[in-house]
């Protein structure tokens, strides 16, 4: 424990912080190939790029493959990970890119209740106010959303996917919490994504296409600033404590409203900004009582 006269650490502070930097230009390339080859394909491609990748890192420690708990965790870990990374992506495609983040953030509270309900951990006061918070959060971006004239009813179907990915993003931190015993940053690399991909692959004879010649080094490209992100985020929270670096995270809304304007001329509402603010504020709160649960998406390695 650092002492509480102690300064915060600045370098992971710096690295985590720029962790989430390209996460977000992740999640905007991610948008890019989804939009040009859909969903399926976006994360077919990208993550067998990521098991190649992690997997040849993997490989030089002469790991072995997990077994009897572990790998039963990992199997059901890359089926939560299918689900929430199509549910996500598919929003995100229909959603500004500063919209969807914030309604992800949602997450971490989701998981509050879901480590009372698997892991028989007390709810407190603190989860039930920071929910609250959450909530009305989400309820004031989708209520901004039924007030524009230019959203119509696929971006609301946009809004609810992410939500959805939110719920199994959920148990996600569920289960990187019980693998966090059992195994290593790289292991959970490469096994996530192996186990993403041979899930994707069952669907491969009716819905994979090769994606087209121009679309491979941006899917490279993703692959590689998200494993980078991965290893920079696990670097800084195996050096510094949460509660320092947790609101570094919440600049991933500050950069999606940035990048989506420039690179894909989005509007941010005001809507969009109360409640991404009331999120946050949630999330932060709930963080002072459970900082290994009340992680963004990123913390968990999408």
């Amino acid at each position: 424990m650092m002492p509480q006269d102690a300064s915060p650490p600045l370098v992971p502070i710096l690295v985590c912080a720029f962790a989430v930097l390209l996460f977000s230009a992740m999640d905007a390339m991610m948008k890019s190939l989804v939009l040009a080859i859909g969903v399926y394909n976006t994360a077919l491609w990208r993550s067998g790029l990521a098991t190649l990748i992690a997997g040849s890192a993997w490989s030089v420690k002469g790991r072995a493959m997990p077994r009897g708990r572990a790998l039963r965790l990992h199997a059901v870990r890359a089926v939560v990970v299918a689900c929430m990374m199509i549910f996500f992506f598919w929003g995100l495609a229909r959603l500004p890119l500063a919209e969807a983040i914030a309604l992800s953030f949602i997450a971490p509270l989701i998981a509050l209740f879901l480590a009372a309900l698997l892991l028989g951990e007390r709810i407190g006061r603190t989860a039930i106010l920071a929910s609250v918070a959450g909530v009305a959060g989400v309820l004031v971006i989708i209520a901004g959303q039924l007030g524009h004239a230019s959203y119509g009813p696929e971006a609301l179907m946009g809004a609810l996917s992410v939500l959805l990915s939110a719920v199994f993003f959920a148990y996600n931190l569920i289960l990187v919490r019980q693998l966090s015993l059992l195994t290593n940053p790289l292991e959970f690399a490469f096994i996530q994504n192996l186990g993403l991909f041979l899930l994707l692959a069952l669907a491969a004879p009716w819905l994979a296409r090769m994606a087209p010649d121009g679309q491979w080094p941006l899917l490279v490209a993703t692959t590689v600033v998200g494993l980078t992100a991965q290893f920079l985020m696990s670097w800084a929270y195996g050096r510094a404590e949460a509660q320092y670096l947790i609101p570094t995270e919440y600049t991933a809304f500050v950069w999606a409203i940035l990048i989506g304007f420039l690179f894909f001329h989005e509007q941010t509402t005001w809507t969009t900004l109360a409640g991404g603010m009331l999120i946050i504020a949630g999330c932060l709160y709930a963080a002072r009582a459970r900082p290994k649960l009340a992680r963004p998406i990123e913390a968990a390695g999408l």
